[in-house]
C-alpha cells in the first residue's frame, strides 16, 4: 500500500469509529430483507380490532414493496375496504439506546396516518403501555404541516401526554430526516437536525421511563382511526409512504 494512503486511512480511523453502527437498512435490491423485518397483516381482530385505534385499513404484505432504493408502503381502497402495509423488526432487530435516523417522504391527505415508531421488546410479557412506545414521527393528514413526536408510558396510562406537535413548513414536500437520540436519561426528537422536543421523566422508574431496555422498529401507514380521523379523502388515493433508509448509531 502507498505510504501516504496508509497514513490517510489511519488518520481517518478515529472519525469513522466515533459513532459505531448498530443497525442500518438502505432498502436496496427488489425485496424486503426478511432477516430484519416481518409483516403484520390483517385488521388486528380478534385481540386488537382496528389495532386498538379504530383504524379502517387491513394490512397486507402486497402493499409493502422495495423499489428504487426505497421501502414503499401504499394505501389503496378496493370497494369499501382500505388496504395498506405494516412491518416490524420484532425478535430480529432489537437494541437499547442510540441515535436513530430515518429518511422518509410522507404520505399525505386527510385521513392518512404514516408512522415511524418503536415498542419495547418485552411487550408480549408486560403488555402495552408497560412496554413503552417511542413515536419517532407521526403525521396526521387532517392536520397538515404538523409532525407529532410522542412517548407512551404506564404513568400516562398510554395516553399521549408526553408529546410535541410541531409545525414544519414544507414537511409534505420531498424527503426529510427524522431523528431520535435515545439514552438512559432522556429522549430527543429532531427533524432535519432541528431539535423539536426533549423528554426527561419525572422519575426514572418503569412507570415514568420504561425506556431502559431493548426496543424494536415498526413502520406503517394507517387509514382513519382515533388519531387519523373519521373522514378520509379518497380523491388522494393511492397514498405512499417512502423510506430511503433507517440507521442506528451509538450516541
Amino acid at each position: 500500500m502507498n505510504y501516504k494512503v496508509a497514513i490517510l486511512l489511519i488518520s481517518l480511523l478515529p472519525f469513522t469509529s466515533c459513532a459505531p453502527k448498530i443497525f442500518q437498512d438502505n432498502f436496496d435490491g427488489d425485496s424486503l430483507n426478511m432477516d430484519h423485518w416481518s409483516y403484520e397483516e390483517g385488521d388486528g381482530c380478534p385481540d386488537l380490532c382496528g389495532w386498538g385505534n379504530n383504524e379502517l385499513q387491513i394490512y397486507n404484505r402486497d402493499y409493502v414493496k422495495v423499489e428504487d432504493g426505497n421501502l414503499v408502503i401504499t394505501a389503496i381502497k378496493k370497494g369499501d375496504q382500505y388496504f395498506s402495509g405494516k412491518i416490524n423488526t420484532k425478535d430480529k432487530i432489537e437494541f437499547q439506546y442510540g441515535s436513530i435516523e430515518v429518511r422518509a417522504k410522507l404520505a399525505t391527505g386527510k385521513g392518512f396516518w404514516p408512522a415511524l415508531w418503536m415498542l419495547g421488546a418485552d411487550i408480549d410479557e408486560v403488555g402495552w403501555p408497560a412496554s413503552g412506545e417511542i413515536d419517532i414521527m407521526e403525521y396526521v393528514g387532517k392536520e397538515p404541516g404538523i409532525v407529532f413526536t410522542s412517548l407512551h408510558t404506564p404513568a400516562s396510562h398510554g395516553n399521549t401526554i408526553n408529546t410535541k406537535k410541531t409545525a414544519i413548513e414544507g414537511i409534505e414536500d420531498g424527503f426529510h430526516i427524522f431523528k431520535t437520540d435515545w439514552s438512559k436519561d432522556n429522549i430527543k426528537f429532531y427533524v432535519d437536525d432541528v431539535l423539536l422536543y426533549t423528554f426527561v421523566p419525572k422519575d426514572y422508574d418503569d412507570k415514568h421511563y420504561p425506556f431502559r431496555k431493548p426496543f424494536y422498529f415498526l413502520v406503517n401507514l394507517a387509514v382513519g382511526g382515533n388519531l387519523g380521523g373519521a373522514v378520509v379523502d379518497d380523491t388522494t388515493l393511492p397514498q405512499k409512504l417512502y423510506v430511503d433508509y433507517i440507521k442506528v448509531t451509538k450516541l
